[in-house]
């Protein structure tokens, strides 16, 4: 069983690490520089990253630290590295507040943004780039903020799960 405790933490690590790297990425890099785009540009642009993303490269690392996480916490409950505990499950709702605001703020506004046509006026798309691209990145860091407290909290738990492996060694 310490096994596969050691399996979902590091499962959910590299799921958060990589969520956290995306979203941050997106804060730091992405939106300041679509920022500098045109308004068709950047709605077209929007348009393209929201349709591709939704794929296998990023929805394995993105759906997978759900389900390992509740397996890690059910783990630790049995006495697999209770120690780790409190920080599994505050990766757990870390995560989980995250995968919500993706689902309830970002994903919405994505869904809204997919909808206008490329080919409308220009107050249009300007108004349509409005009503996203603020509230959108603000979401964004939030998200990318909680992702990374999910895996600091996560890397915290790997520490404590394998001092208890080192302390059944000695």
């Amino acid at each position: 069983m310490r096994t596969l405790q050691t399996v979902t933490l590091l499962a959910s690590a590299v799921g958060a690490a990589l969520m956290a790297g995306l979203f941050c990425a997106f804060a730091y890099a992405v939106m300041p520089g679509l920022s500098r785009t045109d308004d068709r540009a950047f709605v077209r642009s929007m348009q393209h990253i929201n349709r591709v993303i939704i794929n296998p490269w990023f929805l394995i690392p993105f759906l997978l630290p759900l389900p390992s996480l509740v397996l890690a916490t059910v783990l630790a409950a049995k006495g697999h590295s209770p120690g780790a505990m409190p920080r599994i499950v505050a990766a757990l709702v870390l995560y989980a507040a995250a995968f919500l605001v993706t689902g309830t703020r970002n994903v919405p506004l994505n869904d809204t943004l997919d909808k206008v046509p490329l080919d409308v006026a220009p107050d249009r798309l300007r108004d349509a780039r409005a009503a996203f691209e603020d509230r959108w990145t603000t979401w964004n860091t939030v998200r990318a903020v909680l992702h990374t407290a999910s895996l600091g909290a996560l890397l915290w738990a790997l520490y404590l799960h394998g001092a208890a492996a080192g302390e059944l060694n000695s």
